[in-house]
């Protein structure tokens, strides 16, 4: 079930960029190539923070080990 939820939720920001390349005519590409990088940047952002979240966390682990 969450599986289909997902994938209407991915269907539907299909649907809305392919409906804003469509209304934004010769701004398309454009507009397009705006919401993939903005997407990414943020993707890039979120894992870099769970990385070092995630190197912070065993850290920690190995300083409480040692002592």
């Amino acid at each position: 079930m969450i599986q289909i939820i997902k994938f209407l939720v991915l269907a539907a920001i299909l649907g809305f960029c392919i409906l804003l390349a469509v209304v934004t005519s010769g701004y398309a590409p454009w507009y397009f190539a705006w919401l993939i990088g903005t997407t990414m940047i943020i993707l890039i952002a979120v894992a870099g923070a769970v990385l070092f979240e995630t190197q912070e966390a065993a850290r920690a682990q190995r300083e409480e080990h040692r002592q």
